[in-house]
């Protein structure tokens, strides 16, 4: 299928830098520890879901901003070599592009800390300028690490002009704008977020229950990642559905749930149904767990294929 068969996805989010340690455990307050070595890689969740959409095929414009530092064309520099059109990319001046601070544990778990820079920049004017570009889209993602005020307007300006919408609450705000729900066509929290958009205790036991106050504020489909435990749909025409996870040697989370957002967005521009696209990110997220870093992680559509059908699925949920 060539891009001209495909509608057009819009990324609109954070572009950042990160600067990426393994060490044996988290440190804890007060303690220091030795790390591996620094590794500078792109990442930014805004940017990690265009790589994600663009490698694995989509036609993809990514929205955000940039510094006029010297980690500017790390950042650009990859998005360019995933096949994204950059040409909207926003230069802020006198700001350093954002940087997140990763440590990465001998479990490969993650803990990071997100310096936003020229994200934080990120305005309703700057949306109000490229409006057009929002006309030309079909389908547009967004995240959490730009302004909560800049998500809020050009959600609204996207279902104004009738375009799907997609949402990772991530990083979840915890005074998250009840209003923007009503924008949103999917959202795809992970289980500490679905816990603190609905503020909910012991989510695992009340996925049904929290599911559907996200659905009562006017989210059409909730989709909730739950690492080893799979992926849990809630659609308001597709029902309940828990989907397993697949069985792989966990290296590093980092941006398997952008993939997996990018993997969503990818296959619903493709016209696939919801449930088959929910699959389909569940492997890709599969893949990259398997690997370190945020982009230098992202299978291209080819080694999904290679890997479709070797991973196991977890059937015990």
């Amino acid at each position: 299928m060539k891009y001209k068969d495909k509608k057009k996805v819009l990324v609109i989010g954070s572009l950042n830098v990160d600067m990426v340690t393994n060490v044996d455990h988290t440190p804890v307050a007060g303690e220091t520890i030795l790390g591996d070595k620094l590794d500078l890689i792109p990442g930014g969740k805004g940017a990690n879901q265009a790589c994600a959409a663009g490698r694995l095929g989509a036609d993809v414009t990514m929205l955000g901003a940039l510094g006029d530092d010297q980690y500017a064309m790390i950042s650009k520099k990859s998005l360019i070599d995933s096949g994204i059109d950059v040409s909207y990319l926003i230069q802020k001046k006198h700001m350093g592009t954002g940087v997140a601070l990763i440590t990465v544990n001998k479990e490969g778990d993650n803990s990071i800390v997100v310096i936003p820079g020229a994200n934080a920049q990120l305005s309703k004017e700057d949306i109000d300028r490229n409006i057009g570009l929002m006309e030309r889209s079909d389908i547009v993602v967004f995240q959490m690490e730009i302004p909560v005020e800049t998500v809020l307007y050009a959600a609204r300006k996207a279902k104004e002009l009738n375009k799907l919408v997609i949402l990772d609450p991530a990083p979840a705000p915890r005074e998250f704008p009840m209003e923007l729900y009503c924008y949103v066509d999917v959202i795809k929290p992970n289980e500490t977020e679905l816990g603190i958009l609905t503020k909910t205790e012991n989510v695992l036991e009340n996925l049904y229950e929290a599911t559907e106050l996200l659905k009562g504020y006017g989210v059409k489909h909730v989709i909730v990642t739950l690492g080893k435990k799979g992926v849990y749909v809630n659609s308001f025409n597709q029902g309940v559905e828990q989907i397993p996870s697949y069985e792989v040697q966990v290296v590093d989370t980092t941006a398997a749930g952008d993939s997996f957002t990018a993997s969503l967005a990818l296959m619903l521009a493709e016209g696939k149904g919801l449930m088959e696209a929910v699959r389909y990110a569940n492997l890709v997220a599969a893949i990259v767990v398997t690997r370190k870093g945020a982009q230098s992680s992202i299978p291209r559509v080819d080694e999904v294929r290679e890997y479709e059908g070797k991973l196991n699925v977890v059937r015990n949920i």
